[in-house]
C-alpha cells in the first residue's frame, strides 16, 4: 500500500511538472526526437488572417506558431489599410486649407512636409509591428522568421531555414503584392514603381503618373493630387472603378477630374524612357467608338513618380503547392471551399491569397472563424460572404454594400428591382467655393423591396455606412429606413428619407 502512495505522489509530482513546461520546450523535445517540430496550427504568413486565427487557436487551447518573411502585420499593416489612411488623413488636411476662408479664417497658410508625416507614419507602422509581436508572445505562439516551403515528406510538412515543422492543421494566410510590368510588354516599365514603392517617397513627386482604374489608383491619385502633386491618371476605358456600380463608377470619375486630376481615358502606357528631367513617359490613346481611327501617340515629360496600379497577384510562388497537392486556379489564387479547405486535407488558406475580397476585415473574421471551427467543435464555423461593406479613400470617399444594380437585375429579374437615388451638395459645402457632390443609391428587390444595394460617394460616407451595413445585414426593407426618424442636419438623413 505504501508503495502505490509513493507511486501516485511520483505520478502526481511528474504531472505538475510536465504542466509547469512551456510548450516551446515541449516542442523542442519532440524536435530532438524527429527533427521535425509539431503544433497543432501551423500558420504561413504573419497577416491579419494569419495572426487572428493563430491567436483565436492560442485562446481555445492549440499549441501555434507563425511564420513570416517581413514584418508582422501583413500589407495592411506595412503597405496597406494604415500608412494609405494616414496618407488620406494628411491630404484631408490639404484639401479644407482651401476652405478656410470661406469659413472666416483670413490669412490662413500652412506649409506641408512630407517628410515629416513620413517618419510619424513610420514611427506608428513600427509601433504597430512590435505590439503584434507581443501579443504572439504573451498568446505563447511561436514566431518563426523566414520564408516557408513544403517538402516531399509523407505528412503536410514546411522547410524554413533549413528546419522542418509540421501539423495536423496548416493555415496559407500568405497574402498578394502588387502586379508589375515585364519590360518586353512594355519597355521602360521598371522605372516605375507600384504602391509598395509610394511608400518609400521621400518626398512629394512634383509630377506623378498613375496607370490603373481600381481602388488603389484612385486613392494614391487623389493623395497626391491634394498634396502638390501635379497628376495625370491613366485608364484603359471610359471610366474608374467599373467593378463598382454604375453611379459610383460615374461619379468618381467626374470627382477625379473636378479635383485637378489629368484624365487619360482610353490610353495606354507604350514605353517609358529615362531623361536628364526625368521619367518620359510615351501613351497610346484609342477612340473606343471607331475602330478604323488611328491611335493617337503623347508624351508626359518630367514625370518624377510612375506608379503602376494594375492589380494584385496571390503569394503562392515558391510555396511548392502542387508538390503537396493544393489546387490553384488560373491566377494563381488557392481554390477554397466555403469553409477554407483546400484540396489537400489538413490544409486551409483565407485572405488575399484566395483571390476573393481582398478586405482586412474580411481576412479576420475568416481566421476566426476557422478557428472555431477546428479547436471548439463548431462544425458549421465559417464566414459568410455575401453583404461585405467596403470602403474606398478617394475625394470624397465612396462606401458600398451588397449587389450593384446590374448584379441585382441578373439576379432578381429587372422587374422586381427598384433603385432609389439621390444627388446633392453636402452642407458643408454651401458656403465653399469648392464642391464636391454626395451620391446615393438604394438597390431593392422583390415586393418587400428588401435592400440588396447601397452605394455612395460624400463627405462621411466612409464612417456612416457601418451603421447602415448592420442593418442590411439583417434583411432591412425600404419601409425599415422609412420608418427610422432622419438625424438632421447629416448627409446620412438622406438614406431613410428617399422617394
Amino acid at each position: 500500500m505504501e508503495a502505490l502512495v509513493h507511486l501516485s505522489r511520483m505520478q502526481a509530482t511528474y504531472l505538475t511538472f510536465r504542466l509547469s513546461i512551456s510548450p516551446v520546450r515541449i516542442l523542442r523535445r519532440s524536435m530532438a526526437s524527429d527533427s521535425v517540430t509539431r503544433f497543432d496550427l501551423l500558420v504561413l504568413g504573419g497577416g491579419s488572417g494569419g495572426l487572428a486565427g493563430a491567436r483565436r487557436a492560442a485562446e481555445l487551447g492549440a499549441t501555434c506558431a507563425v511564420v513570416e518573411d517581413h514584418k508582422l502585420g501583413g500589407t495592411c499593416v506595412n503597405v496597406g489599410c494604415v500608412p494609405k489612411k494616414v496618407m488620406w488623413n494628411a491630404s484631408v488636411h490639404a484639401e479644407y486649407l482651401h476652405d478656410h476662408a470661406d469659413y472666416g479664417f483670413e490669412g490662413a497658410q500652412a506649409s506641408f512636409s512630407w517628410q515629416q508625416i513620413k517618419n510619424k507614419r513610420d514611427a506608428y507602422v513600427g509601433n504597430l509591428n512590435q505590439i503584434y509581436r507581443n501579443n504572439l508572445d504573451k498568446a505563447r505562439i511561436q514566431t518563426i522568421q523566414g520564408t516557408a516551403r513544403f517538402t516531399n515528406d509523407s505528412e503536410p510538412t514546411v522547410e524554413v531555414s533549413g528546419k522542418k515543422y509540421t501539423a495536423p492543421h496548416i493555415l496559407i494566410a500568405t497574402g498578394g503584392h502588387p502586379s508589375t510590368v515585364s519590360e518586353e510588354v512594355i519597355p521602360g516599365a521598371s522605372l516605375g514603381i507600384t504602391s509598395d514603392g509610394f511608400f518609400e517617397l521621400e518626398s512629394c513627386p512634383r509630377r506623378s503618373v498613375i496607370v490603373g482604374a481600381g481602388y488603389i489608383a484612385v486613392e494614391m491619385a487623389g493623395i497626391l493630387s491634394s498634396l502638390g502633386s501635379k497628376t495625370s491618371l491613366i485608364i484603359r476605358h471610359d471610366e474608374v472603378l467599373r467593378n463598382f456600380d454604375a453611379l459610383i463608377s460615374s461619379n468618381c470619375t467626374k470627382e477625379l477630374q473636378n479635383s485637378g486630376i489629368d484624365l487619360w481615358r482610353n490610353t495606354q502606357v507604350k514605353s517609358v524612357q529615362k531623361t536628364e528631367e526625368g521619367l518620359d513617359v510615351t501613351l497610346v490613346t484609342k477612340d473606343p467608338k471607331d475602330k478604323d481611327s488611328e491611335k493617337k501617340i503623347d508624351r508626359i515629360q518630367g514625370v518624377d513618380c510612375l506608379l503602376w496600379a494594375i492589380g494584385r497577384e496571390p503569394n503562392t510562388a515558391g510555396l511548392n503547392l502542387s508538390q503537396i497537392g493544393v489546387k490553384l486556379d488560373t491566377k494563381g489564387c488557392i481554390v477554397v471551399d466555403e469553409f477554407q479547405n483546400t484540396t489537400r486535407q489538413g490544409i486551409y488558406a483565407l485572405g488575399d491569397v484566395c483571390g476573393k475580397a481582398l478586405l482586412t476585415p474580411v481576412a479576420i473574421a475568416a481566421g476566426r472563424k476557422l478557428a472555431h471551427r477546428l479547436f471548439e467543435g463548431r462544425a458549421e464555423s465559417k464566414l459568410d460572404y455575401t453583404n461585405i461593406p467596403t470602403v474606398v479613400f478617394t475625394h470624397p470617399p465612396i462606401g458600398t454594400i451588397g449587389l450593384t444594380e446590374d448584379e441585382a437585375n441578373r439576379c432578381w429579374g429587372k422587374a422586381n428591382v427598384k433603385t432609389y437615388t439621390t444627388s446633392f451638395t453636402p452642407m458643408y459645402h454651401a458656403i465653399t467655393t469648392r464642391k464636391t457632390k454626395c451620391i446615393m443609391k438604394l438597390v431593392c428587390a422583390g415586393k418587400e423591396e428588401k435592400v440588396v444595394g447601397l452605394h455612395m460617394q460624400g463627405l462621411g460616407c466612409d464612417e456612416m455606412l457601418q451603421g447602415f451595413a448592420v442593418a442590411i445585414k439583417m434583411g432591412a426593407t425600404k419601409a425599415d429606413f422609412d420608418n427610422t426618424v432622419a438625424i438632421h442636419p447629416t448627409s446620412a438623413e438622406e438614406l431613410v428619407t428617399m422617394r
